[in-house]
């Protein structure tokens, strides 16, 4: 699972809010579906640099990331490099095209988790709780001084 930090969380966040706002969609396109846009959030690319990017290489998402190489200089594993740096996992991005990482889904009620990983509602749906999901866990990593939490419960 992602390294929980706000840099991420917030490119979630932004990239369902951008795809319930009427951003362009496409699954079959490299750089319009579900990881092509968010990868034009972590990297400020447009969708037509991702897509021309990963054609240079063969496959879907799925494909690009098993070839992924970080020393290749290849401008797919240069995208996929910025997605690692923002807290991502190569297994990230597959569960992203998909629509499938457990965790997420779980979270969801049992007549919602059955998402089409090609629907831009159900990937909104999906970012949107996976955001959430890396918020709860970044919060539990905070641990404030006793002094805080003594005034907190004593206010």
């Amino acid at each position: 699972m992602a390294r929980p930090n706000l840099e991420l969380i917030e490119a979630l966040r932004r990239t369902a809010r951008n795809l319930q706002q009427g951003a362009h969609y496409q699954w079959g396109h490299m750089g319009g579906c579900n990881c092509g846009n968010l990868a034009q959030e972590l990297t400020k690319l447009s969708k037509d640099q991702i897509h021309r990017y990963a054609m240079e290489r063969y496959g879907d998402w799925n494909e690009q990331v098993d070839d992924y190489c970080p020393t290749s200089a290849m401008p797919i594993d240069l995208v996929i490099n910025e997605m690692l740096n923002a807290g991502l996992t190569l297994e990230d991005l597959k569960h992203l095209e998909k629509l499938d990482d457990r965790a997420v889904l779980h979270r969801l009620p049992l007549e919602k988790r059955h998402l089409r990983h090609n629907v831009r509602n159900d990937v909104v749906l999906y970012m949107t709780t996976w955001a959430d999901l890396l918020e709860e866990q970044l919060l539990d990593k905070i641990k404030l001084p006793q002094e805080i939490t003594e005034v907190a419960l004593v206010a």
